[in-house]
């Protein structure tokens, strides 16, 4: 009789830093995302009218309350 070890797959650490950096950098990008659209109210967006006028009708678009 042969007695069969489970195998557990081989994890990489370096796979696994690169997914949590991955994962840190989507979030902090859609967090800074929602920032603009939802709360900025031109604060950050001065960079012209065409940028704030996107994000408002962003807002709209949302339901987020802006006026």
């Amino acid at each position: 009789m042969s007695s069969s070890a489970s195998t557990q797959p081989v994890v990489h650490p370096a796979g696994t830093a690169r997914l949590l950096w991955t994962v840190l950098a989507t979030v902090a990008v859609l967090t800074l995302l929602a920032y603009l659209v939802a709360f900025d109210q031109g604060a950050v967006s001065r960079s012209g009218t065409y940028l704030h006028e996107l994000m408002h009708d962003g807002r709209h678009l949302l339901g987020v309350p802006c006026h």
